[in-house]
């Protein structure tokens, strides 16, 4: 509530909500809250409506992976043993495994770079991936032209801390129509 305080105190008309990146198309889990506000206080914004459209994994992956993304014998045996452990003491923490046909996956974080845990992509016969830059762009939503001018880690953590860009959009589109009116 600080925030909204002093959002108010500095004269605007707050709106606040949470919304879902997979209710705007995006296979992924990430609900975050979004705050909206006007100076004008006659203003009546609404937040978009969720999209209703479907989403798997499928949508976002490459075709043809370079081996560098394969988690190591090492990496694979740690998160299972760690997830199983967490299993055991009644927590839910431990690696994500998701498909070409999962809805979607974990929220992507900053610290996917480190070891990739919370989004792990699925290879028959051989270890798990991680995800690689480009598909860690599309899962929130950044159009395959957009340049990736930075490292492997650089892009995982810009892309971790980043909004997604549909949900984005579509605020501002509705913030668009308030100002025109």
């Amino acid at each position: 509530m600080t925030i909204l305080d002093h959002l108010k105190k500095a004269g605007y008309k707050v709106f606040y909500d949470v919304l879902k990146a997979r209710d705007f198309g995006i296979p992924q889990n990430r609900e975050r809250i979004y705050i909206v506000g006007f100076l004008d206080h006659s203003a009546d914004f609404k937040f978009p409506e969720p999209l209703k459209i479907p989403t798997k994994v499928g949508d976002i992956l490459e075709q043809k992976v370079d081996v560098k993304y394969t988690i190591s014998d090492k990496l694979w045996a740690g998160h299972q043993r760690r997830k199983a452990e967490n299993r055991n003491k009644g927590k839910g923490f431990g690696y994500g495994l998701v498909n070409c046909n999962s809805e979607y996956t974990n929220t992507i974080s900053a610290r996917y770079y480190k070891d990739g845990s919370e989004i792990l992509i699925e290879q028959p016969g051989q270890n798990p991936r991680k995800l690689t830059p480009r598909e860690a762009a599309r899962l929130q939503g950044f159009p395959d032209y957009f340049k990736i001018p930075v490292s492997d880690v650089q892009a995982y953590r810009q892309f971790g801390n980043s909004v997604c860009v549909p949900v984005i959009k579509a605020i501002a589109q509705k913030m668009i129509s308030v100002i025109k009116l």
